[in-house]
């Protein structure tokens, strides 16, 4: 999956043109840039890509979430409806603003399920976040259908998933928003960095400003402009934007090569009987950065999973236990644990989960294995890869 796994002279040569120009801040010093401006080309690159108005580019996937959540007016007390299978920032951006994450099943998407989102609306919800895990995506169309319905906020967490599409239109342009993290480990990356996009001229004006210390952006000299509401620092900077600018350039390549290792994968596993396959929606392609497969018992899933590891297999993962992805482990977030003081708000709205509550995630993370799919394997490579997953998972079945 990740863009560093190829990195190149393209990266090399739009770096040494900012280093050359002396200006690593994307805005003002216009005279010493010599009209390089890496951050606003990658931006106009990505909403090209996105087919959207406008891209936002700051400094990291959860500044995106932050920034997007921010720019629609959500703050304190207000819900937004998150999947129980996510990566931390999705709730560590919701909580940054005073609002409360209201995490609900997956299905076998191993995202949102429209069912349970339904039942989690409330007077207080106002946006529902789908997070295109590993690549793949939420049932849009009925999630969209649910929003429309309710006059909710429709954010794409598309952060895993750029590339992917859904009835022909890229993943992250469907909803009101769509996030992006451009981090060391994505399919492309700036090393550190993210990007909101968006058709909405509200949400996109309140981005720019917001994530700029509420700059306003208006003339040419930086120290005169206005600041029409409060805001906080969430930049990128232009080295960051130029490693970006080569690798966007470079997504269809990257795409075909997951697409190229993935259908080896996946046609090695799939005559198995016992393994099955992660569902996508119907009109919906994934952008290939994970074969995500199912077992038949939550204890095959984990024994298989160790004999990957023993075998050398690396690079699968049984979310299940893991730390970063998965609600089991969030013990900070059960108990609020905090530096500071949380908002009143968020203590006296926080769901408390009881034991058992999320079975129907359980039922299927238990029994997934995600393979990451990277770009420097060689197809020789990947078929000797396919044929010893294939033997461990008989032997195991």
């Amino acid at each position: 999956m990740p863009g560093f796994e190829l990195f190149g002279d393209k990266e090399r040569d739009q770096v040494k043109d900012v280093l050359d120009s002396g200006v690593l801040m994307r805005y003002g010093f216009d005279g010493m840039r010599n009209g390089h401006w890496k951050a606003l080309q990658l931006e106009k690159e990505l909403a090209k890509r996105m087919q959207t108005k406008h891209a936002q580019l700051v400094s990291s996937g959860t500044a995106a979430l932050t920034v997007a959540l921010a720019s629609a007016g959500i703050g304190a007390g207000d819900e937004v409806i998150i999947p129980s299978f996510t990566f931390v920032a999705s709730f560590e951006s919701i909580l940054a603003l005073g609002a409360i994450p209201v995490m609900v099943d997956i299905d076998d998407t191993l995202t949102l399920d429209p069912s349970a989102v339904e039942k989690a609306i409330n007077a207080n919800t106002k946006v529902v976040m789908p997070v295109h895990m590993c690549g793949s995506m939420a049932d849009l169309g009925a999630l969209k259908a649910i929003c429309d319905r309710n006059k909710l906020i429709l954010l794409e967490d598309a952060c895993q998933a750029i590339g992917g599409t859904y009835e022909g239109k890229p993943l992250g342009s469907i909803g009101d928003l769509g996030c992006f993290s451009f981090d060391y480990v994505k399919t492309i990356t700036c090393g550190e960095g993210g990007a909101m996009i968006t058709n909405n001229e509200t949400y996109y004006k309140n981005a720019d400003h917001y994530s700029d210390h509420g700059h306003d952006h208006v003339g040419n000299d930086r120290g005169a402009e206005s600041h029409p509401f409060l805001g906080y620092n969430y930049r990128i900077s232009e080295l960051h934007a130029a490693v970006g600018l080569a690798q966007i350039a470079r997504l269809d390549d990257f795409l075909a090569i997951q697409k190229r290792n993935y259908s080896i994968l996946r046609n090695a596993l799939e005559p198995i009987k016992g393994v099955s396959f992660r569902r996508v929606p119907e009109g919906g392609v994934e952008n290939y950065s994970f074969l995500n497969f199912y077992l038949p018992s939550e204890s095959i899933t984990q024994k298989t999973h160790a004999a990957f590891g023993s075998a050398g297999v690396d690079a699968c993962f049984y979310w299940y236990n893991n730390n970063w992805h998965y609600y089991k482990k969030w013990d900070h977030l059960r108990t609020m644990k905090s530096l500071a003081p949380v908002a009143k708000e968020v203590l006296d709205g926080i769901p408390d989960y009881p034991e058992g509550h999320f079975k129907q995630s359980d039922h299927w993370m238990g029994r997934t294995i995600s393979c990451l799919i990277k770009l420097g394997w060689d197809e020789a490579e990947v078929v000797k890869r396919a044929e010893l997953m294939a033997t461990i998972i008989k032997k195991e079945l």
